[in-house]
């Protein structure tokens, strides 16, 4: 396959699944199974492509909140965003430094997706029925940052999943409102670590070269077309619905990997 095809592919993959629960670095790891295998730049950059639309989506919530600055409940929301994205950055660090990073094989994404399936089904079924609550704690705060550490070392588990399936865990039973803190918080998250990345790259002469920046940059920006469709669709889906769908596709997905491939 063309390797521009594939850059597109690979971006509109990123675009539907990064925020959905059911991984996208997972699927981009078993998409590149068959396909041409990518840098981790690449993979983590249109993963900040997608996040990126979240600005937009969030755009009149994200003006409220710097127009309202000054008001104690929007501080005190900032200041939680701020502390679960510091937690995020900093045990993402010492992840690095403990030699982290992207599996070579679908195997370890297959059984964090079956993992992933049980967790949903039990979280749903535990706030099944509990009231509604819409405040963010910082318990909540705390827990997303951790959560999105742990989806990050584990690929397959998925970083929104972790994030939005923390804070149900913590207390913040609005489905919506849940999503839009994980969501939010992953917008600084992806963008420090495509810095974090691109450094890397820059400092390389041999991976500044080999990257193709074109389908790099392209597949960037069909991420961000298609993510953008996908949390307007997602978050009208979750108002009315529960997430046990993307549950039972991820436990179909994880048992089919482990069955077909070596």
């Amino acid at each position: 396959m063309d390797s521009i095809l594939e850059a597109i592919l690979l971006g509109v993959l990123e675009g539907v699944t990064e925020f959905l629960p059911i991984s996208s670095t997972g699927h981009l790891l078993i998409a590149q199974h068959w396909l041409e295998r990518r840098s981790d730049l690449f993979n983590i950059a249109i993963q900040c492509g997608a996040i990126l639309a979240v600005t937009l989506v969030y755009r009149l919530r994200l003006l409220d909140l710097a127009t309202t600055w000054r008001d104690p409940g929007t501080r005190d929301y900032l200041a939680k965003l701020a502390t679960a994205f510091g937690i995020t950055a900093v045990l993402g660090l010492v992840a690095k430094k403990l030699g982290a990073g992207l599996p070579e094989t679908v195997q370890p994404v297959a059984w964090a997706l079956i993992a992933g399936a049980g967790v949903i089904f039990a979280v749903e079924r535990w706030n099944r029925g509990r009231p509604i609550v819409e405040a963010v704690t910082w318990k909540v705060a705390i827990a997303v940052g951790v959560a999105q550490i742990i989806a990050a070392v584990f690929p397959g588990a998925s970083r929104s999943a972790a994030a939005i399936f923390a804070a149900l865990l913590m207390g913040l039973s609005c489905r919506p409102r849940a999503a839009e803190f994980a969501f939010l918080v992953g917008v600084p998250t992806m963008v420090a670590a495509t810095g974090y990345e691109l450094l890397k790259t820059l400092r390389d002469p041999a991976a500044l070269q080999a990257e193709p920046w074109l389908e790099l940059a392209l597949a960037f920006g069909v991420s961000a077309v298609v993510g953008f469709v996908t949390v307007k669709w997602l978050m009208k889906f979750i108002s009315s619905h529960s997430f046990e769908p993307f549950a039972w596709y991820r436990l179909g997905l994880g048992v089919l990997l482990l069955a077909t491939v070596s």
